[in-house]
C-alpha cells in the first residue's frame, strides 16, 4: 500500500506553527492532485493546504481547533486510490498509538515571535529542556531564576513549561516541588535575572475585574482580536514610544491628483489613491534617513537593506491587518498603485499569502480614511517606527509671495510619527517625518503617472 503523508507547510519565514480551523474532506473521501484537504490560520491569514498527490484520505492525525508545527505530518492519504484501504490504516494507527503525532501546546505565536527578536537574549540552561520566548519573557519580568525555572513541573508537550504553569508558579510565591533532579546554583551570567533577596516579594499584575449591569453583552473576542490585542500590548511593554508631529500643505498635491485620476482610471481600470503617494515619500525619507529601517535584537540594531512598507488595512471586521509590499523602493508610482489597490483589495476578501504580511521594515497608516485629523499609532513589531497619515482637509494659511503675505485656501493634513525611543531619538524621528512632508509639500504639479 502506498502512503502519502500529508505536511504542515511553512507558510513564511517566521511562521513556525498552524491552527487548523476547518478539515474540508472526511476520512474515506477521494481527493485529487491540487484539492485542498483543510483550512489552517497563521497569525492573521487563513489558508488552504492542498494535497501533491490524489487518492483516499485515510486518517486525520489531528483535529480542527489543534496547533500544529510546520513540518509536521497532519494526514495519511493512500496513494493507492483504494477505498478499501481506509480501515486497514486506521486499525493500524489505533494499534500504534504512537505512532501518531501529539499536539502541539498551543502558544501566543505572533507575541512569542516578536519578543524573540525585540527582548534581549536569555541564557541557557544544562538541562535539555526547551523554554518557549514567551515563558523566558514572563521569567525576565517576573525575576524567576534559571534554576526557578528548571523546578517548575510543565504540562506541555515533553514536559515543557507552558504560560499557565510559569504564571501559577509566580502566583504561590515561587512554591512549587521540583520537576526533577535541581541543579547547582548557576553564576551570574545564568541568571535570568539580578538575585533577589528573601525579603523581596514578587508582584503579580492583574486586570481590574469588570462590573456587570443589566443588559450588558459579552462578546467572546474571535482568534485575530485576541492576537491583535496580545501584539499591541506586547508593543507597548517592548518599546518606549515617542510621536512627533508635523502639519503638511499638500495643495499641489491635492490639485496634482485631481487632475490625473480620472485618465488614470481609464488607463489602468483602477483608482489612483493618495496612499501610494506616501509609500513613496516614505521609501525616499527612508533612503535619505537609513537609520528608521531597523530592528532591534538584544543590544544589537538589525539594518535592513530592503525597504518593505506595510500598509495596515482594515478590515469589514472591523480587525486590522498590515500586508507588505516589498521592495517598495524599486516600484514606480502606477505600480505602488496596482500593487496598494490588490493588497488592499485581497485583505478585505481574506486572500493574502502568508507571505505577504511577513517580513515589514516599515508601516503606514492611514487614518485619514476615517476622518480622523491626527493618530498616535503603536509600533508593529519588530519594527521601531510607524507613520499615521490623516486627513487631508481645507484650511485658511498665510501664503507668502514676492508681493508679501496672503491670506489663502489651503490643502492639510498632519503626519503622527511613533518611533522606539530605544533606538531612535527625538532628532532622527523628527528629521525623519519633517522630510516625509517635505516631498509631499514640494510635488511637481507637471509630473506623469
Amino acid at each position: 500500500m502506498s502512503e502519502y503523508k500529508l505536511i504542515m507547510p511553512k507558510m513564511g519565514e517566521s511562521i513556525a506553527e498552524a491552527t487548523i480551523i476547518t478539515w474540508l474532506k472526511n476520512e474515506g473521501d477521494s481527493i485529487d492532485v491540487d484539492e485542498a484537504v483543510l483550512e489552517i490560520a497563521t497569525d492573521k491569514v487563513d489558508s488552504e493546504v492542498p494535497s501533491m498527490e490524489a487518492g483516499i484520505l485515510v486518517k486525520k492525525l489531528y483535529n480542527e481547533g489543534d496547533v500544529v508545527a510546520v513540518g509536521e505530518a497532519i494526514a495519511i492519504i493512500s496513494a493507492s486510490g483504494s477505498a478499501a484501504v481506509v480501515e486497514s490504516v486506521s486499525a493500524e494507527v489505533q494499534k500504534t498509538p504512537e505512532t501518531a503525532i501529539p499536539a502541539v501546546a498551543a502558544i501566543e505565536n505572533s507575541v512569542a515571535q516578536a519578543q524573540e527578536v525585540a527582548a534581549p537574549a536569555l541564557s541557557t540552561s544544562d538541562a535539555n529542556r526547551f523554554y518557549s520566548p514567551l515563558v523566558m519573557n514572563i521569567a525576565r519580568t517576573e525575576e524567576v531564576s534559571m534554576q526557578q525555572l528548571e523546578t517548575i513541573p510543565g504540562t506541555g508537550q515533553d514536559g515543557r513549561v507552558t504560560k499557565r504553569d510559569i504564571l501559577a508558579f509566580v502566583k504561590s510565591g515561587g512554591n512549587s516541588a521540583p520537576a526533577f533532579n535541581t541543579t547547582p546554583e548557576p553564576s551570574s551570567r545564568e541568571r535570568v535575572s539580578p538575585p533577589k533577596t528573601e525579603e523581596t516579594k514578587t508582584v503579580t499584575r492583574s486586570a481590574p475585574a469588570v462590573t456587570l449591569n443589566q443588559g450588558d453583552e459579552i462578546i467572546e473576542m474571535d482568534r485575530m482580536r485576541k492576537l491583535i490585542a496580545d501584539h499591541m500590548v506586547m508593543s507597548k511593554h517592548t518599546s518606549p514610544h515617542v510621536t512627533s508631529f508635523v502639519e503638511a500643505d499638500v495643495t499641489n498635491l491635492v490639485n496634482w491628483r485631481n487632475k490625473i485620476k480620472g485618465g488614470f482610471k481609464e488607463r489602468e481600470g483602477e483608482n489612483f489613491t493618495f496612499t501610494p503617494i506616501f509609500i513613496e515619500a516614505i521609501t525616499k525619507a527612508i533612503k535619505d534617513f537609513p537609520m528608521i529601517n531597523i530592528s532591534v535584537s538584544g543590544n544589537n540594531i538589525i539594518k535592513h537593506k530592503n525597504i518593505n512598507v506595510g500598509m495596515a488595512a482594515a478590515l469589514p471586521s472591523g480587525n486590522l491587518i498590515v500586508p507588505v509590499i516589498k521592495n517598495a523602493d524599486f516600484m514606480n508610482l502606477t505600480g505602488l498603485a496596482k500593487t496598494v489597490n490588490d493588497l488592499a483589495n485581497r485583505a478585505r476578501n481574506n486572500k493574502l499569502k502568508p507571505d505577504e504580511i511577513q517580513g515589514g521594515t516599515y508601516t503606514v497608516t492611514n487614518v485619514g480614511t476615517f476622518g480622523n485629523i491626527l493618530g498616535t499609532p503603536i509600533i508593529n513589531q519588530p519594527q521601531v517606527a510607524i507613520m499615521a497619515m490623516g486627513a487631508i482637509v481645507k484650511k485658511p494659511a498665510v501664503i507668502e509671495t514676492e508681493h508679501g503675505d496672503l491670506i489663502g485656501i489651503r490643502h492639510k493634513m498632519f503626519l503622527s510619527h511613533s518611533y522606539d525611543h530605544r533606538v531612535v531619538d527625538g532628532a532622527l524621528g523628527g528629521m525623519f517625518v519633517r522630510r516625509v512632508a517635505d516631498y509631499l509639500e514640494q510635488w511637481d504639479e507637471n509630473r506623469e503617472v
